[in-house]
């Protein structure tokens, strides 16, 4: 019996099954765990999203009434983590990204888990764990779930829509080194289950609100700092600055893509402060460049090699002298 066929074996048994992924959500956490959850509803089995936190607004026409937040309703979330008996880990590699709260919920269950996700070192917490680092994204292996334990023929475009925007985000619109044959095998796959790539597109790209593109405009003439020895870009937005903007869960989120758009960049880096420190998001271009190292051996952070977050207590200008006097060791 491949994994996932053990994995569909254990859905079908289980009475209460909850779909969990990481704090600060995401394109390929939200689709991933819409995509499950759809899936399992299609086997004839009911499941609920618990999640940390909601989606950035530019997710918003996505479907997302399905998820329970724990920040908003955290009794029932309590309550629906206590009562499963099966408790998917979606996008995550360690407890502590969903945050203390549900962190604390997760390790008091006595559950089966199951881990399904695509990052660097898993954590030894689930039962069954499908950790599979050199795939795009965990909606793609929501696919291999579904492909794999003999139900391919369920996938339609309810299913497929949530898995498209996962993979389409968390490869940058598929230019990311992380996209294999087998991405775009997937991907045909979808498309020809119905799935309306197009719009899907134009609904994550096109829906800018007139104070996201006035901070990112900020952002790129005022703030950003270019090494170019090192070929690196930085912005740096303190809370003063987002909130002369109006800003919201999303807004910068494109800043470090932009970046590395300028001829010769090999790495981005923005950070903005919130919530009492500097969030962090580390990009870069090749594996030559990889900015995962740097975000776990200074910023508390890690990630894929391209593609980190980190976070500093330090203050807006403490952060960007220890990023700019590291830059040069990494760089």
């Amino acid at each position: 019996m491949n994994i996932y066929k053990k994995i569909e074996t254990e859905i079908l048994a289980a009475s209460h099954i909850v779909i969990t992924a990481h704090r600060s959500a995401d394109g390929d956490s939200i689709g991933s765990s819409l995509g499950l959850l759809y899936f399992i509803e299609k086997l004839g089995k009911k499941a609920i999203v618990c999640h940390p936190d909601k989606a950035p607004d530019f997710l918003y026409w996505l479907n997302t009434s399905p998820i329970l937040l724990m920040d908003e309703n955290p009794e029932q979330v309590k309550k629906e983590m206590k009562n499963a008996d099966l408790i998917f880990c979606l996008d995550y590699n360690a407890t502590n990204r969903l945050g203390p709260d549900m962190e604390v919920l997760l390790k008091e269950t006595t559950s089966k888990k199951i881990m399904i996700d695509h990052h660097l070192n898993p954590e030894d917490f689930p039962e069954i764990t499908v950790s599979e680092t050199n795939v795009c994204s965990t909606s793609e292996l929501i696919i291999e779930l579904i492909e794999q334990s003999g139900h391919i023929d369920l996938l339609d475009e309810k299913i497929g829509t949530p898995l498209y925007l996962g993979i389409l985000t968390d490869t940058g619109s598929f230019r990311f080194n992380s996209v294999k044959p087998r991405t775009h095998e997937v991907l045909a796959k979808i498309l020809a289950a119905g799935v309306q790539h197009h719009l899907i597109h134009e609904k994550l790209s096109d829906n800018n609100t007139e104070s996201r593109l006035r901070l990112q405009g900020y952002a790129m003439s005022k703030k950003l700092e270019i090494l170019y020895k090192h070929h690196v870009g930085i912005i740096s937005l303190s809370k003063e600055e987002l909130a002369e903007y109006k800003y919201i869960k999303g807004d910068t989120d494109g800043l470090a893509n932009l970046i590395l758009s300028i001829k010769g960049m090999k790495a981005a880096i923005v950070f903005t402060e919130r919530d009492g420190i500097m969030k962090i998001s580390f990009r870069s271009k090749g594996a030559e460049n990889p900015v995962n190292i740097l975000a776990a051996e200074h910023f508390n952070g890690g990630g894929h090699a391209n593609a980190s977050g980190g976070m500093s207590d330090l203050t807006v200008t403490e952060t960007l002298e220890k990023l700019k006097s590291l830059i040069p060791l990494y760089f």
